[in-house]
């Protein structure tokens, strides 16, 4: 089996993230927490639990957050002793929040496409293979179940489809009579959900457009060349869009049973 410590994962961490204002006002997107960490530690953390442990996360909207986060995540997150005339190192106490992550961090550009974020981190990229997804969704997703399939299948990309739930009730009706009411019902199309499994050969879709959206052109003619695979999601999966998933998705965490902590 190929050893998935090696298989790096692109996270795009560069949006502005609008419709989360109330959170991303004085944060980028991927910095907005779910309990006290993050959800793109969520997001790290899950991967890591399949075997991943090199990331390359791609800035832009006050990324500078995000890499303060990183180079001080030990002493953010663990007990330490510091001598403060400087005569001995600091010493930490505990392993509480120890992590063996090799992380990267790019500034990709304030206003780049999702496209030419990728583009722009191609050179960081050090295995055929690579994993890639957004800093704003979660999910009890299989990630080597999603990897084992895309190495089968052999094409160059393969998504992960998932069964997004209504925001609002659904009623089946006849004339004016209301037969049945079913609360946020799960929609029975599938729809992208972001966690994405790529051959080096996917940069053959790109190019140094600096508006390039991965999601326009590069994806819909993968499709139309037969390379891209799907892996169907039938378990949860939530972004954080708006306030109202923060909230959401905050009250899972805080009840103790969230789907998507696998580790």
């Amino acid at each position: 089996m190929t050893d998935r410590s090696n298989i790096p994962v692109v996270i795009l961490c560069g949006g502005q993230g609008t419709r989360l204002r109330e959170e991303t006002e004085y944060r980028p997107k991927p910095m907005v927490e779910i309990g006290r960490w993050p959800i793109l530690w969520h997001i790290m953390k899950i991967y890591r639990h399949y075997g991943h442990r090199k990331f390359i996360l791609c800035l832009g909207y006050k990324g500078w957050a995000i890499k303060q986060y990183f180079l001080r995540y030990n002493e953010m997150h663990r007990d330490f002793t510091v001598t403060l005339d400087g005569s001995k190192p600091i010493s930490f106490l505990n392993t509480a929040g120890d992590e063996d992550w090799e992380v990267t961090l790019a500034e990709t550009g304030a206003e780049t496409g999702t496209g030419a974020r990728l583009w722009r981190v191609r050179d960081y990229i050090d295995s055929e293979t690579f994993c890639f997804t957004y800093g704003d969704a979660v999910g009890a997703l299989d990630i080597g179940a999603l990897v084992d399939l895309h190495l089968n299948e052999g094409r160059a990309g393969t998504v992960t489809g998932v069964r997004p739930t209504s925001r609002y009730g659904e009623m089946r009706r006849d004339g004016s009579r209301v037969l049945e009411f079913r609360e946020k019902p799960t929609a029975e199309g599938v729809v992208s959900g972001g966690f994405f499994v790529f051959q080096k050969k996917i940069f053959e879709y790109l190019n140094d457009d600096p508006q390039l959206f991965f999601e326009h052109d590069p994806l819909r003619n993968l499709a139309r060349d037969g390379e891209l695979s799907m892996h169907l999601h039938e378990g949860f999966w939530h972004p954080m869009d708006t306030y109202r998933d923060y909230l959401h998705l905050n009250g899972i965490w805080s009840e103790g049973d969230a789907p998507w902590k696998v580790w």
